[in-house]
């Protein structure tokens, strides 16, 4: 089965359009930092006309530890995603967490994002479909790829179609994350665009006791396959110094790594769709 297109703003992911890079840090540090980050992604893939969404979470509210910092907060949150748009003329995805924030959310972005550990909550996929906004929901590392199927018939019951299914990994054992490629084109099937997640799906849930460890070395050889195996898009996680990062630092990407990698997935992707 062919994937339904999704269109998102000035770029279509989906069927034999160019591979999508979904990327930002992890979460908003600070006003500075995620506008920097931002104009430098934004620099590197205009010149290289790469199609290219901007993400940062305003709120990681599923962070291991009550300690972790988990971000500004919904209104500052938006309103430094807002600044960011304005001034680098980007697409916005970032992630909600209960139906209350939705509405809110949807007035700054482009796209809303169901996190995994949500993907089964009726009411939040309901209400994000209702918005009309295309919506990425990413597969539950408890989830095998066949499940995402029930999920697909929550969102589509209100007639929205603009969607985009994410595989991050699935848990086996204890602090580990696996990736079966078979999931892209097993979702792909349902007729949606599938995303590969390549920093998420390198994570070490609580890893590190209080927080997640991560995996970044196999980043690329992962990234590698999943283009292979013909997703849609790639997200990755990335920041200016990963190492001294608030968040996820140890499964992020630092900004020359990623210009680099999206270099390599980008004529990979050429080769798959045959256009080299």
């Amino acid at each position: 089965m062919s994937t339904r297109e999704v269109q998102i703003g000035n770029i279509t992911i989906g069927g034999k359009n160019p591979l999508a890079f979904i990327a930002g840090p992890c979460v908003i540090e600070t006003e500075d930092i995620t506008l920097r980050i931002a104009g430098k992604l934004k620099e590197y893939t205009n010149k290289n006309n790469i199609p290219f969404i901007f993400k940062s979470s305003y709120d990681k509210a599923n962070r291991t530890s009550v300690n972790s910092y988990r971000g500004p907060g919904i209104d500052e949150g938006l309103s430094i995603l807002r600044k960011v748009k304005e001034k680098h003329g980007v697409l916005i995805l970032s992630d909600i967490h209960s139906v209350g924030e939705i509405v809110k959310a949807a007035d700054v972005l482009d796209v809303i994002q169901i996190p995994a550990f949500l993907c089964r909550q009726t009411d939040i996929i309901v209400a994000a479909s209702k918005t009309g906004k295309p919506v990425n929901i990413k597969k539950g590392q408890f989830l095998a790829p066949l499940d995402i199927k029930n999920i697909i018939e929550k969102f589509t019951s209100t007639g929205n179609h603009s969607l985009l299914v994410t595989e991050r990994g699935t848990s086996f054992g204890y602090n580990n994350l696996v990736a079966d490629m078979r999931s892209i084109p097993i979702m792909q099937g349902f007729g949606f665009p599938v995303i590969y997640d390549a920093t998420h799906s390198i994570q070490l849930p609580g890893g590190l006791g209080s927080c997640s460890g991560g995996q970044r070395e196999f980043i690329e050889p992962l990234a590698r396959a999943a283009v292979a195996a013909g997703c849609d898009a790639v997200f990755m996680e990335v920041h200016e110094d990963p190492d001294k990062a608030l968040c996820d630092g140890p499964n992020m990407l630092n900004l020359e790594g990623f210009f680099e990698l999206a270099k390599r997935l980008t004529e990979l992707n050429l080769l798959v769709k045959g256009w080299k």
